[in-house]
C-alpha cells in the first residue's frame, strides 16, 4: 500500500487510540501485536496466513485502525483543489463521507516559515497551491487588525473513493473550487506529500473557528477525532456523511472521552466494523438488528451507577432497525425516560439486506419486495413517519435533519445531546445503489428531499412549551407556509413527482411522455398530507378558507 510504515504503527499504537481507554482496567488484547502483526499483514495481503486469536474470537478491533486503510487503488479519478476559486465555506470538507477532504487554517507568517522549511521547490510549489487567500480567514481578520489567515484543502488519497460528492456540492454554490482528474503515476505520492504537510502543521487557531458557523466545527482537531475514516462504505454513501457529521458535532462539543456508542446490526456496522478495520476512536459495540435501545438502556443505568452521567450514549441504526424490527425496544427506550440518543440513518429501504421495503419506504418505491409490475406498481402502503410517531413519547426530544443543511442539522444535533432525556434524531440518508442515483448524488438528493416535502426537516423540543405549536419548529425547509416549494428565479415547482424524477427508483413510474403513473400521484398525495399535518402542528398551516 505504501502509505502504513513501521513507524506510523508504533506512534499509534503506542498512542491513546490504541490503548484501554483507562489505565485501571485490565489489558484485553496486545495492541502492539495486533498493530505489528495483524494490521501490517492484511496491508501487505498476507491476511489468509494469519491464525485466529483471542481478539477476534472475541470481536475486538483496537479503536483508530481505519486510519491505515488505503483506497487509493478504488478510483481512476480524485478532486484536485482550485485555490484561486475557494470561499472557505467548507463544503466540501463537511459533505465527504470518507473523511477525505480535510481543511486547515494557517497564519500567513506560520505557512511562509513552514514552507521554507520544505525541501524541494516542486514540492513547496504544490504546497502553496493548497492554500487559498479567502475573505473569511484572510482578509476580514485583517482589517480588524487581527493576524490573517491562509486556508487549505488536502485530499488524502488513501480515503478519497473517487465519488466526485465534494466536487458536485462545490459546483451546486457556483464556486467551482473543485474537479476530477485522472489519477497518473506521482499523482499519490504527491497528494500524500500534501497530507503529511497538513498534519505536520500547528492546529487550525481558534480565534479561526466560529460558533456561530456550525460548519467551521470541523477545522477543529476534536471534531475529527471520533472518526478517522477508513469505512468500507459505498463511495459517496449519504450514511457516511451523517455519521462523519454527528460524531464532529459530538468530538467538537463533548470530545471522545465523553461519548459511546450501540450500533444495530445494519450497513453501518458492516463498513464500520469490517476486520481488522475500525473507523471509530469511540467506544463502540454492535447488537442484534432489533435491540440497540434497549441495550443502550443496560449501558446507561450502568454508567449512571458509575456516576458517568455526563457521558453521551447514541444508538444508531437504519429505518429497518428502528421503524420496524426494533421499535418495540425503540418505544421503550422513549418511555424510560432516561437519557439516550437515537440516530436513525433513513434510507427508506433496508439497505443492508439487499434493498427490501421497509415501513419508512415511499407509497410507489420500486424495492426489492414492492416490485413494480403490470399490477402492481411498486408499494402501496403510505410511509410510516416514525418523527410523528416519536413526538407522542413522553419528553421525547425529536428532529428530522438532512446533512443537505449543514446548519440546521448541527444545531439540531447539538440540542438533541443537550436535552435531559430520550432524543430522536431521524436523518435522510441516500442510498445511491437503491436509490437509482449516482456516487456524486447524496447531497443534491437529500437537499431535493427537504425541498419537494419528501422529507421535511423539523425540530420538535419539549423545553420550548406545552403546546405542538411551541415545541414544533418547522425552520429550515423552504417556503414554510406554502403547499410546495417555487424556486423563484425560474418559477419551477419542486413537489414530489418533481422529485421523484430524478431517482430510479421511481422510474417505472412514468410513461413515454413523462406524466406520472396514479400510483405516484397518490404518493405525492401523502406527501403533501404529511406536510400539511406538520404545518397545522407547528401553527403555520394558513387556512385555504
Amino acid at each position: 500500500m505504501g502509505v502504513t510504515t513501521q513507524t506510523d504503527i508504533k506512534e499509534l499504537s503506542d498512542s491513546d487510540v490504541a490503548s484501554p481507554a483507562s489505565a485501571g482496567l485490565p489489558k484485553v488484547w496486545d495492541a502492539q501485536d495486533f498493530f505489528e502483526n495483524v494490521l501490517l499483514a492484511y496491508d501487505h495481503g498476507e491476511d489468509d496466513e494469519l491464525v485466529a486469536d483471542e481478539a477476534l474470537a472475541r470481536s475486538i478491533i483496537p479503536a483508530g485502525t481505519g486510519a491505515h486503510r488505503d483506497f487509493s487503488y478504488i478510483a481512476p479519478e480524485i478532486p484536485r483543489f482550485l485555490n484561486d476559486k475557494c470561499v472557505g465555506c467548507m463544503t466540501c470538507v463537511t459533505e465527504c463521507p470518507d473523511t477525505a477532504i480535510l481543511a486547515k487554517v494557517v497564519e500567513t507568517p506560520v505557512l511562509d516559515e513552514k514552507l521554507q522549511e520544505v525541501d524541494g521547490q516542486t514540492d513547496v510549489e504544490y504546497l502553496r497551491q493548497q492554500f487559498a487567500t479567502t475573505n473569511k480567514f484572510a482578509k476580514v481578520p485583517e482589517k480588524k487588525g487581527a493576524t490573517p489567515g491562509q486556508f487549505g484543502i488536502f485530499v488524502d488519497p488513501t480515503k478519497c473513493k473517487g465519488c466526485a460528492e465534494c466536487v458536485e456540492a462545490c459546483s451546486d454554490l457556483g464556486y467551482d473550487a473543485l474537479e476530477m482528474v485522472e489519477k497518473e503515476d506521482d499523482t499519490v505520492p504527491v497528494y500524500q506529500t500534501g497530507m503529511d504537510f497538513m498534519r505536520w502543521l500547528p492546529p487550525t487557531p481558534t480565534e479561526y473557528i466560529s460558533d456561530k458557523v456550525a460548519v467551521d466545527m470541523m477545522l477543529a482537531e476534536e471534531s475529527l477525532s471520533p472518526f478517522v475514516g477508513g469505512a468500507g462504505s459505498c463511495a459517496g454513501c449519504g450514511e457516511a456523511t451523517v455519521l462523519r457529521m454527528w460524531l464532529a458535532a459530538m468530538g467538537y462539543k463533548y470530545g471522545s472521552e465523553r461519548l459511546g456508542i450501540v450500533a444495530a446490526t445494519g450497513c453501518n456496522t458492516v463498513y464500520g466494523s469490517t476486520y481488522p478495520y475500525n473507523p471509530y476512536t469511540v467506544p463502540w459495540t454492535n447488537s442484534l438488528f432489533e435491540n440497540a435501545p434497549a441495550d443502550a438502556i443496560g449501558i446507561r443505568m450502568r454508567w449512571d451507577q458509575l456516576g458517568w452521567q455526563d457521558k453521551q450514549l447514541w444508538a444508531i441504526g437504519g429505518d429497518g432497525a428502528m421503524n420496524d424490527i426494533g421499535f418495540q425496544s425503540l418505544s421503550r427506550m422513549m418511555a424510560s425516560g432516561l437519557n439516550i440518543k437515537v440516530l436513525i440513518l433513513d434510507t427508506q429501504v433496508y439497505s443492508n439486506t439487499g434493498g427490501q421495503s421497509s415501513t419508512a419506504t415511499y407509497q410507489a418505491q420500486e424495492t426489492k419486495m414492492s416490485q413494480h409490475g403490470r399490477v402492481i406498481g411498486g408499494k402501496q402502503e403510505l410511509r410510516k413517519e416514525i418523527g410523528r410517531i416519536c413526538m407522542m413519547h413522553p419528553n421525547t426530544f425529536v428532529t428530522q435533519v438532512s446533512a443537505a443543511i449543514p446548519n440546521h442539522f448541527y444545531k439540531a444535533i447539538l440540542d438533541a445531546a443537550s436535552f435531559d432525556g430520550p432524543a430522536i434524531v431521524n436523518a435522510y440518508t441516500t442510498c445511491q445503489p437503491e436509490h437509482g442515483v449516482g456516487d456524486e448524488a447524496a447531497r443534491r438528493q437529500a437537499k431535493h428531499a427537504v425541498e419537494s416535502r419528501a422529507f421535511p426537516v423539523f425540530v420538535y423540543d419539549p423545553r420550548k412549551g406545552e403546546t405542538l405549536k411551541q415545541r414544533l419548529n418547522l425552520q429550515g425547509n423552504p417556503g414554510q407556509k406554502d403547499d410546495w416549494y417555487t424556486i423563484r428565479k425560474t418559477g419551477e415547482v419542486v413537489d414530489f413527482v418533481n422529485f421523484a424524477r430524478t431517482e430510479g427508483r421511481f422510474a417505472k413510474h412514468f410513461d413515454k411522455e413523462g406524466n406520472p403513473s396514479e400510483t405516484l400521484l397518490a404518493a405525492q398525495a401523502d406527501r403533501l398530507a404529511n406536510w400539511h399535518l406538520l404545518q397545522e402542528m407547528a401553527g403555520v398551516r394558513v387556512d385555504p378558507e
